[in-house]
C-alpha cells in the first residue's frame, strides 16, 4: 500500500518539466491524477499514458491559466471524472523577465494572472469538491524570497504573492484540516532552463551544493506535503534549491 492510495489529484501545468514529474510521482504514490496543459497536448497525452500504465486513472485537460473560466471548468471536469479532488497542486506558471523600463503592463498583468490569480481561482473552485484533510500545494520559486539578478520584478512579485496567499489560506482552511503549503524550486534542469545551458554557470555558482536540482527533487517535496505524514505542516514553504538561498 502506498501513501496516496485512493486520493485524487489535480496538477496544473502537468504536461512537462516539474509539473509532469509531480504528476508521475503522485501516481506512483497511489493517486489518480489529472493534469492541465496550455499548449503541449502531445506531451500531456504521454504523461497520461504513463500514469495509466501504473494502473491509476489519469486525465489531461486543455486549460490556459490566463482564462479564469477555463481554470474553473477544468476543476469541475476533474471533480466530475474522479468524484472529488483531494490534492490540488498549482504548478502552472510563466517566467516573464526584463528591466522594469521594458516590461509592459501586459507582461506584469499576465504574470499576476497566471502565477497568482489562477491559483486563487483553482482553490476557490476546488473547495466544494475537497473534503477534510485535503492538500493544497503551490509551486513557487526561490526568487520569491530573494531576487539575485535584475529583471525579476514581475515574476518575483507574483511568486511572493502566491507564497503569502497560501500562508493566509492555511488559516482560512484550518478548520477543515486542509493544509496549504508552497514548494519553492530553485534552478531545476528542465527544457526551459537546462543545467547544461548557456545561462547555467552563474546559477550553479550561487548554490551551496554547486548543482541544479532535477524535477524529481521538487516532486518528492510535493509528495511529502500531499501525504498523511504532513498533516501537521501548513502555512509554510519548502525550498528545493540546493542551498541557493542559504
Amino acid at each position: 500500500m502506498t501513501r496516496l492510495d485512493g486520493k485524487r489529484a489535480l496538477v496544473t501545468g502537468g504536461s512537462r518539466g516539474i509539473g509532469a514529474a509531480i504528476a508521475r510521482r503522485l501516481a506512483r504514490e497511489g493517486a489518480d491524477v489529472a493534469i492541465t496543459y496550455a499548449t503541449s497536448a502531445a506531451a500531456a497525452a504521454e504523461v497520461v499514458s504513463g500514469i495509466e500504465a501504473t494502473g491509476r486513472r489519469a486525465l489531461a485537460i486543455g486549460a490556459d491559466n490566463r482564462d479564469a473560466g477555463a481554470v474553473t471548468a477544468a476543476v469541475e471536469q476533474v471533480a466530475d471524472a474522479f468524484g472529488g479532488i483531494d490534492i490540488l497542486v498549482n504548478n502552472a506558471g510563466i517566467f516573464a523577465v526584463g528591466p522594469v523600463g521594458s516590461l509592459t503592463l501586459d507582461d506584469f498583468d499576465t504574470s499576476i494572472a497566471v502565477n497568482l490569480r489562477a491559483p486563487f481561482v483553482a482553490i476557490q473552485a476546488v473547495l466544494k469538491h475537497m473534503g477534510r484533510g485535503g492538500r493544497i500545494i503551490g509551486i513557487g520559486s526561490n526568487l520569491a524570497t530573494q531576487a539575485p539578478d535584475p529583471g525579476l520584478a514581475a515574476y518575483a512579485a507574483s511568486k511572493a504573492g502566491l507564497t503569502m496567499m497560501n500562508q493566509a489560506l492555511a488559516r482560512d482552511l484550518a478548520e477543515r484540516e486542509i493544509t496549504v503549503n508552497t514548494v519553492h524550486p530553485g534552478s531545476t534542469d528542465t527544457d526551459m532552463n537546462p543545467a547544461a545551458g548557456e545561462h547555467s554557470a552563474p546559477q550553479i555558482a550561487r548554490t551551496a551544493l554547486k548543482r541544479f536540482a532535477v524535477p524529481d527533487d521538487v516532486a518528492a517535496a510535493v509528495a511529502y506535503l500531499a501525504s498523511p505524514e504532513a498533516g501537521a505542516v501548513t502555512g509554510t514553504s519548502i525550498l528545493v534549491d540546493n542551498g541557493a538561498n542559504a
